[in-house]
């Protein structure tokens, strides 16, 4: 069995929308010799790949219940600085704020203790998914890329279909969706904004590992001459998508060679043993 990713299958669709017309675009995909596949992931993988889909459930449910907090507290002229850090202490000044209404603070006790379950499963989500990267070899080399740590190492380690699939570290940095959209007609090359294809949380996680090292770089003044004349010609924004474009690469040549980060050059020796791949997309 095949799966073709659907986005690839839609070009085949001459028109209308019927069972007809779509097992005639998937026998004409099918016999593209240059049509790419999905591989297909075993129960393991799946349930691994589960681990990072209900991590990122929670954190965005942590998200909508803090700023649902913050709201109702600045409407009772309660604020605090912004950062998960601030908001217990938060929550604590509401609980003994007597000048607020009781019925207030009833709705605030419920939310604070929510508000604690719900960070006590993200931490037990997270002691799991550290479990898991420290026991797998690829991850744990991943994570000395700079930029990449644990969780990025792991959402690399799980996401990534086999690397031998793809002929070079642009065709991998270009399947996360990190490489400009091409416009170019009559011969003339014109590059857009970065295509956002594939998986949103494995790009997410890259470029904000680029702006913390970025800003990390401009705070210390240590950084190398390639990223000094960057962030030259371009913003700090557009620079963390370059250098997220970069990381991938970096990683793909790790994951394809089974090398280590050397910190000075970024090369991968070509002498240590393969890297496991776990899970694809």
């Amino acid at each position: 069995m095949k799966l073709i990713p659907p986005q690839l299958l839609k070009p085949y669709i001459k028109r209308g929308k019927n069972d007809a017309a779509d097992a005639e675009a998937l026998c004409e995909a099918m016999s593209r010799p240059t049509m790419r596949f999905v591989p297909v992931k075993t129960a393991e993988q799946q349930a691994a790949l589960m681990l990072v889909g209900v991590r990122d459930q929670l954190i965005r449910n942590r998200t909508r219940l803090s700023n649902a907090i913050r709201g109702y507290a600045a409407e009772f002229g309660l604020t605090a600085a912004k950062g998960l850090a601030h908001l217990v202490p938060l929550l604590e000044r509401i609980r003994t704020d007597e000048s607020l209404p009781a019925l207030a603070r009833e709705m605030f006790a419920i939310q604070a203790r929510d508000y604690m379950q719900l960070q006590a499963t993200i931490d037990e989500v997270d002691a799991k998914l550290m479990a898991w990267h420290k026991t797998d070899e690829c991850s744990r080399r991943l994570a000395k890329i700079p930029g990449v740590g644990p969780i990025g190492a792991v959402l690399l380690t799980m996401k990534t279909p086999d690397p031998q699939l793809f002929p070079s570290g642009r065709h991998f940095a270009a399947w996360i969706g990190l490489t400009p959209k091409d416009h170019s007609t009559a011969g003339k090359v014109r590059l857009g904004v970065i295509t956002r294809a594939g998986d949103e949380g494995l790009r997410s996680v890259l470029v904000v590992g680029a702006t913390t090292v970025i800003q990390h770089i401009q705070r210390s003044g240590k950084t190398t001459p390639w990223l000094t004349e960057l962030l030259r010609r371009k913003s700090p924004k557009s620079a963390a998508v370059a250098l997220a474009n970069k990381t991938a690469r970096i990683a793909w040549k790790m994951m394809t060679t089974g090398g280590s980060y050397m910190p000075n050059t970024g090369a991968t020796p070509k002498t240590a043993p393969a890297c496991a791949v776990r899970a694809g997309r």
